[in-house]
């Protein structure tokens, strides 16, 4: 039998969410069976729990943001892409996370940081069956045309395959790759996707700010873009780093089913906001989707049987 995965053990993190600026502290912790991905806010004066639903995702303006039961007005936990991402690139399903403030902190800017964290914590088989969601038939969202365009599409595909095109007609990303394509059984997802790092364009920060918006950014945690060159000293980790990112970004937004899929992803420009439109749309039709578990770990997919080395 294909089991779910947990934490053999709690750890922690402290660091700067990047919108706010705030210091927040996270502990992730085993959790049991079935229960998923579900955050508790503890600074709150009665702590708070939200579990990560596609449904308890209420806002998707510069990050992925839940609340319980996707209330805008209520209590919430903005940024969890990046740990989603690490999350699923090391095949967990059950995690408890405790958070003591209203953003997952940015750390490097990338999931690298979460997978050690995670990695150092140990991964724990439990007594039952992992369960897929597996896309049965073809599901799309668009939105705008021509120079406008951009779409996200899920097909059935025995496996978890992730393909993003970026198109920003900028001199500093055009001369890096434009399109990846990351298949889980074959690539390694902290070798090849955790590193990247979210980025942005240096003549947005003033804007940002004076929207209360990236106050915890700097160079230690965002890849910074002038009109024509990046700034940060280091350079850039991957020759196609942007685009990578945006990778990254997908399969945390993915995430957020709650379970792990069997599908081909493919965006031509997307982000947050297309990403949930998407996963609403597959669940709004229970003929375009199926839950599976596998009895027999030669029946699963490639890859998916033995949890994922970290490096």
């Amino acid at each position: 039998m294909l089991r779910q995965r947990t934490l053999k053990s709690l750890t922690r993190a402290v660091g700067l969410g990047v919108h706010g600026g705030q210091k927040v502290e996270l502990t992730l912790k085993p959790a049991a069976i079935d229960s998923g991905i579900v955050f508790r806010r503890t600074d709150l004066p009665a702590p708070v729990t939200i579990p990560v639903r596609a449904d308890t995702v209420c806002d998707t303006r510069m990050a992925t943001t839940i609340s319980p039961d996707g209330d805008p007005g209520g209590p919430k936990v903005q940024t969890i892409e990046h740990l989603l991402s690490a999350i699923a690139g090391l095949g967990l399903d059950n995690v408890a996370i405790d958070i003591g403030g209203e953003e997952v902190p940015i750390l490097d800017g990338s999931a690298a940081s979460f997978v050690y964290l995670l990695h150092s914590a140990g991964i724990a088989l439990q007594d039952a069956p992992r369960r897929f969601l597996r896309v049965l038939r073809p599901v799309e969202v668009r939105e705008g045309e021509g120079a406008t365009l951009k779409w996200a599409r899920l097909e059935p595909h025995h496996g978890y395959r992730l393909s993003f095109e970026i198109e920003f007609n900028h001199p500093a990303l055009d001369a890096t790759g434009q399109q990846v394509t990351f298949e889980f059984s074959t690539s390694g997802y902290r070798r090849d996707i955790a590193r990247a790092r979210t980025f942005g364009f240096s003549k947005d920060v003033d804007m940002m700010r004076a929207r209360g918006l990236g106050l915890g950014g700097s160079m230690d945690n965002v890849i910074v873009v002038d009109d024509t060159r990046v700034l940060n000293a280091g350079g850039l980790r991957y020759d196609d780093e942007f685009v990578k990112h945006k990778i990254l970004d997908a399969i945390g937004d993915m995430m957020v089913l709650g379970k792990p899929l069997l599908a081909s992803y493919t965006a031509f420009k997307g982000g947050h906001a297309l990403n949930n439109r998407l996963l609403r749309k597959l669940l709004a039709d229970a003929s375009a989707y199926e839950i599976v578990s596998f009895e027999r770990e030669r029946e699963a997919p490639s890859g998916l049987a033995e949890p994922a080395p970290a490096w």
